[in-house]
């Protein structure tokens, strides 16, 4: 039982579960963050330049065909259009993450410390100091 309650114990710890939380949010981020780049942005945007359609997008390297034994042979091609799609994505959730760092960075700046009203006792010791040995 000793393993069950370590493990109960670590799975509880605040940051554990912060975690799981995270994770889960970000899995639905990343999902509404695709279909706004797959279904939204990227349509009007191959329409503005010549009707692309951005995930069809490919080189192709060599062709769909049939084999000798009659089993289809799939093409081989680069889907360039696919990662511009991942790359859009990309740049609008690092941006939704700097935006939050940068709101919970304000968030916990320390507040300036006041001014003081005048120079501290060090400052005022030293300066008798130095003015007593000026003066000798």
């Amino acid at each position: 039982m000793g393993m069950v309650s370590e493990f109960k114990d670590f799975a509880m710890r605040g940051n554990v579960v912060d975690l799981a939380v995270g994770v889960v949010i970000g899995a639905a981020f990343g999902k509404i963050v695709s279909t706004l780049v797959d279904k939204v942005i990227m349509p009007p945007l191959g329409l503005l330049i010549g009707g692309v359609d951005f995930s069809k997008l490919e080189w192709l390297l060599k062709p769909a065909s049939v084999g000798a034994d009659g089993a289809e042979i799939a093409k081989v091609s680069i889907e360039y259009g696919l990662f511009i799609n991942s790359i859009v994505q990309f740049t609008i959730v690092a941006f939704a993450i700097f935006m939050v760092v940068k709101a919970i960075n304000r968030l916990r700046a320390p507040a300036p410390a006041p001014e003081p009203a005048g120079p501290s006792d060090e400052v005022k010791l030293l300066t008798e100091i130095r003015d007593a040995l000026k003066s000798r």
